[in-house]
């Protein structure tokens, strides 16, 4: 056990610093092929994009759009740190994701519809049908609900083309949208309505998941029901239908409030509604970051700078080219789907592909059947997803005779191992990975390597996009050296256009949480003085790559150890058993607190206490004894969100005999009762 000892106390940390054991993985270069037709190959760009090039490297970005005015201020910071960007500009965000592709592309698909419903035909929206049904529905909105420049509308939508048409026509009227995830409950809903003071609420009667057609509807009259409690009343509720000319839900419609958008849109055939020139800095929309605790947070986006944050990105890091057929497996309920489905593409004149359900129905094969019959090229997931097709279907994509050109891993770090199966079973090896890190309120990239110029390293998100400056402190703001081994909390030292203005109503909240712990003087009017605090966890290689560790919160101190619980359970997946792992700290007497494992294994695997204590001796041999685990519990399944997201809180609450809270929102709830019998044997 020596050895052992020795490695975990190889790397020594101060408190304030995070222990890191995680070794540097192999390089992996993007091929020939792929570079040849990369729209950024010069590696000038990071140049362009310094630090002394700062703000007006970003007018790169912005010359990607269709100005109606230009801005007089790149870059004002009088208000700092709510800075605003591209002033004096006016623009709209529609018209640069469909009118202006009208002249050469009418005809070319904007939007591939793919029902879960495999024996359904896709349906193909052109960029021209595109512009006929956002101009239709805006003059509903205009001339039915009287909305106008500045208004908040609730979306509560699930995954269909209808969505992406509701979001262009608020954008078309300068009408502030905020689009609630169609798994959330009606509560969930209501509270975002109250916080943004909506007043009128756009839904859908259904949809499926996992092959039931969902009553969504009845959401709705909750939502209402729930807000009216708290002062918010809602004048009407606009109810598309998921077949047109027939009502779905079960939830009877409500007399002289509740209105079918296909009947209303009879009255509005032909017409056309000229796109409202918005300042730069106007809100294009809210999005609501869903905390464990507290009230939900309105990331306010801006309309001029957040387009052109995720036009530019999309092109740089996506590779996206007009001719692309690019599917990005998000919802749009979340940030990554209004970025990178909805305004990065379409502002990019790219065919998007929406798909309705669960990546695994009917079978785990579906994705790479849709990819093939599409033939999409650029494919855009989420490590949840990768592990979840990794564990029932890892024999499926040799199935089919897609190609991908590029993929992107979003939403959390990707183990090296997952990494691997992606690239090797997903990407066959032809495809380059881009591992992107960023959150809501960033609204695009902050971490990724540019797909022509950087290696790939799995595990490792890569240096800082260009224009993004990351830089690592420790708890008491002193700087944590690239390449040290060491690892700290990471921020941004700039702000970049597609950062959020602030939380909506509650500009205080806003420099509480992202700036206060280590801006060097509050009342500098200088972007210098506000680095933005992320809240992750983060080591820096030699190389400037950087490795996401987890949440700053999650960080679980060991006798002072502090470790990154992403670390760990990267660990534990390097056990051929071991489908995901999660990990959660324990209240312990003397060393405060300790790891407590989660584990779900491969289809076919089984459960002993042999396979335990092999996953916790890997933990031992990758990181040290000091991460032993108090105890390795293996599981039928994790308890997850509709969106797949392990909910490592509830895990927390079961290990340390606390109050779980609401479950009944989770995707498979009864585990929650199988895992509580497991570890407390009640």
């Amino acid at each position: 056990m020596s050895d052992v000892k020795d490695k975990a106390e190889v790397t020594e940390t101060s408190e304030a610093e995070i222990a890191v054991h995680w070794a540097e993985e192999e390089l992996v270069y993007p091929s020939a092929q792929f570079i040849a037709q990369a729209n950024v190959t010069d590696p000038a760009v990071y140049d362009r994009f310094s630090l002394e090039n700062f703000p007006n490297c970003f007018k790169e970005y912005a010359d990607l759009l269709s100005w109606d005015e230009y801005w007089h201020t790149m870059l004002d910071t009088s208000d700092a740190p709510c800075f605003k960007w591209f002033v004096g500009g006016k623009i709209n965000a529609s018209y640069n994701c469909i009118d202006r592709h009208l002249a050469k592309n009418k005809n070319k698909t904007a939007i591939h519809f793919v029902s879960e419903v495999e024996s359904e035909k896709v349906e193909h929206v052109t960029y021209q049908e595109l512009y006929v049904r956002v101009n239709e529905f805006a003059a509903i909105l205009r001339d039915e609900c009287g909305l106008k420049a500045g208004d908040r509308v609730t979306l509560h939508m699930p995954m269909v083309a209808e969505l992406p048409i509701t979001m262009l026509a608020c954008a078309r009227l300068g009408i502030i949208h905020s689009q609630v995830f169609g798994g959330f409950s009606g509560q969930a809903c209501a509270d975002r309505i109250v916080d943004s003071g909506s007043e009128y609420l756009i839904t859908m009667d259904a949809y499926y998941r996992s092959g039931q057609l969902i009553d969504h509807k009845e959401k709705a009259d909750t939502a209402l029901a729930q807000a009216a409690k708290e002062g918010q009343n809602v004048k009407k509720v606009l109810v598309w239908q998921r077949y047109p000319g027939k009502y779905s839900a079960a939830t009877p419609m409500v007399e002289g409030r509740d209105f079918f958008v296909n009947d209303l849109l009879k009255k509005y055939y032909g017409v056309r509604v000229a796109p409202v020139s918005m300042p730069a800095e106007a809100v294009l929309f809210l999005m609501y970051t869903s905390g464990t605790t507290g009230k939900p947070k309105g990331a306010q986006h801006s309309t001029g700078g957040y387009l052109a944050y995720v036009t530019g990105t999309s092109k740089y890091i996506q590779d996206i080219h007009p001719e692309d057929v690019y599917w990005c497996m998000a919802d749009i309920g979340w940030i990554t789907g209004h970025s990178y489905i909805v305004y990065g593409p379409l502002a990019l004149c790219a065919s998007t592909v929406i798909y309705e359900g669960v990546p695994t129905y009917p079978d785990a094969g579906r994705p790479w059947r849709i990819a093939q019959d599409l033939d999409v090229n650029i494919f855009h997931t989420a490590p949840t997803a990768i592990r979840a097709l990794r564990k029932i279907g890892p024999d499926e994509p040799a199935k089919y005779t897609y190609h991908f050109k590029h993929m992107t891993t979003v939403g959390e770090p990707i183990e090296p191992v997952v990494w691997k199966w992606y690239y090797e079973f997903v990407g066959k090896k032809e495809a380059i990975i881009v591992d992107t890190w960023w959150q809501t309120e960033n609204g695009g990239f902050l971490c990724s390597t540019i797909p022509a110029i950087k290696p790939m390293k799995p595990g490792s998100a890569g240096p800082g996009v260009p224009g993004i400056h990351p830089i690592v402190y420790d708890n008491d703001g002193v700087v944590v050296p690239s390449g040290s081994g060491k690892a700290g909390n990471i921020c941004i030292q700039n702000p970049w256009p597609g950062m959020f203005q602030s939380i909506w109503g509650d500009r205080d909240r806003f420099v509480k949480t992202y700036f206060e712990r280590y801006c060097k003087d509050p009342k500098s009017t200088r972007w210098q003085d506000w680095p933005y605090l992320t809240g992750d966890a983060a080591v820096v290689g030699a190389d400037g790559y950087v490795r996401i560790l987890g949440r700053i919160d999650d960080v679980i101190n060991v006798s002072g150890h502090r470790l990154g619980t992403k670390e760990l359970e990267s660990a534990a997946l390097t056990v051929p058993e071991v489908a995901e792992a999660a990990v959660v700290p324990v209240k312990h007497e003397i060393k405060g607190v300790e790891p407590d494992m989660y584990i779900a294994l491969k289809p076919g695997m089984v459960a002993s206490p042999e396979l335990a204590k092999k996953i916790s001796m890997a933990i031992v041999t990758e990181i040290g004894a000091i991460a032993r685990p108090k105890s390795v519990w293996i599981v039928p399944d994790m308890p997850k969100t509709r969106s797949g997201k392990i909910m490592r809180r509830v895990l927390g609450a079961i290990s340390n005999g606390t109050d779980i809270g609401d479950v009944m929102t989770l995707a498979n709830p009864e585990i929650v009762e199988a895992i509580q019998k497991m570890v407390q044997g009640k």
